[in-house]
């Protein structure tokens, strides 16, 4: 069964031409709504083709975005072509969100140029010169682009006092819960030099060099503080330098950061207690012992969404998590270790979560750690973390 929606057909006639028609399927059966023009000449068939992609999208009530004004578009009147087009209603929703968090008062056109590509279609900098002269108009050469951007590091630490004055004004942003992770970012080059490393790659370029970038958001995903690290650096080994910097540039006494479990050690725990810094992270469940596991599992005895404490780390059994750990451990060849078995069966559906937190509710602290994988949806829990 073929669906209803507005499609084009081509359609040979007895003359030999070739027919150019819109209409919808029913089963097997074209029902004509409109019959836009035939032709024998290849140029004019094409024609007649964008002429029926203007008919639909003219009257459908679903807008179409097009980011690719380059296309030759021929408009609804024949004989009018748009040889060229400029994405001046995109540039204007960027500019006017790029004023909007304060940005523009750091009088940098070349960071808001190249931020502005980078949401549009994220590219190589070169790339990026060619696509603002596309989309925008806009000309650089390779040789001041180059160089106004090595300007930009400069001015990192206005960067991140205006993101911040911005999500403290807009977002009732105060520091007491702040979110986590990194990233790497890779260079098209296969030259290392001593910050663009060879090292773990996110992005799966393991012959490019890299750098990691140490990320820290509010609980919707605006980011409010950022650092950078070698390409080679353990991502574990990130957290309390920013963690750390974040605390003393801005004075923060009440500190709650969210992390996943790369981030854990016992090391980076105590320091996190040391600093005064509440945490809550994943905790891998590998290094439980079998009698633990059989209390665990006993405890929340498959009950979807039950939460149990045992000490600093707070365990939860969800069915649905169960279901994809069952696909994997089913995936898996066990003929040895008869413990191992049990135990890898015992804690499919059970997430573990470490905190150094107990004045909140543990339902609240595993709902606050699912934020992390949730940035861009704000969270239903209240805010009292």
């Amino acid at each position: 069964m073929k669906p209803h929606y507005q499609r084009i057909r081509k359609v040979k006639t007895h003359s030999g031409s070739t027919a150019i028609q819109v209409g919808s399927y029913k089963g097997k059966n074209f029902i004509l709504k409109k019959h836009i023009g035939s032709s024998k000449d290849t140029e004019k068939i094409q024609e007649l083709v964008l002429l029926a992609e203007e008919y639909i999208r003219s009257h459908s009530p679903q807008l179409a975005l097009n980011f690719n004004p380059q296309s030759e578009e021929v408009l609804f009147k024949r004989g009018v072509k748009v040889q060229k087009t400029y994405l001046q209603t995109a540039y204007d929703y960027l500019d006017s969100i790029y004023g909007a968090l304060g940005l523009k008062h750091l009088r940098s056109p070349v960071l808001k140029h190249f931020a502005m590509i980078r949401v549009l279609e994220p590219a190589s900098k070169i790339k990026s010169i060619a696509l603002l002269d596309k989309y925008f108009g806009i000309h650089y050469s390779k040789t001041t682009a180059f160089r106004e951007l090595t300007k930009l590091i400069a001015l990192k630490e206005d960067v991140i006092k205006t993101a911040i004055a911005y999500a403290q004004e807009n977002l009732h942003f105060d520091f007491s819960l702040v979110f986590y992770d990194v990233t790497t970012l890779y260079y098209e080059t296969f030259k290392e030099d001593e910050f663009r490393i060879h090292g773990f790659s996110k992005d799966n370029k393991i012959n490019q060099p890299q750098i990691l970038i140490g990320l820290v958001v509010n609980r919707d995903g605006f980011p409010i503080y950022y650092d950078i690290f070698k390409g080679n650096t353990f991502e574990g080994k990130t957290i309390i330098p920013v963690i750390l910097g974040l605390k003393e540039k801005y004075h923060i006494d009440k500190f709650t950061v969210i992390a996943d479990a790369g981030m854990l050690s016992q090391g980076n725990l105590a320091e996190l207690n040391e600093l005064g810094v509440g945490f809550v992270v994943g905790s891998r469940t590998g290094q439980l012992t079998l009698k633990q596991v059989q209390y665990i599992t006993g405890s929340l005895n498959r009950v979807n969404h039950k939460i149990i404490r045992v000490g600093e780390t707070i365990y939860e059994y969800s069915v649905k998590r169960a279901a994809k750990d069952k696909a994997d451990n089913d995936k898996k060849k066990f003929r040895l270790n008869e413990v191992l078995v049990e135990k890898h069966r015992s804690l499919e559906g059970i997430k573990g979560y470490r905190t150094n937190i107990t004045r909140l509710p543990e339902k609240l602290l595993v709902g606050r750690y699912h934020d992390l994988w949730k940035l861009n949806k704000p969270s239903e829990l209240p805010n009292q973390i």
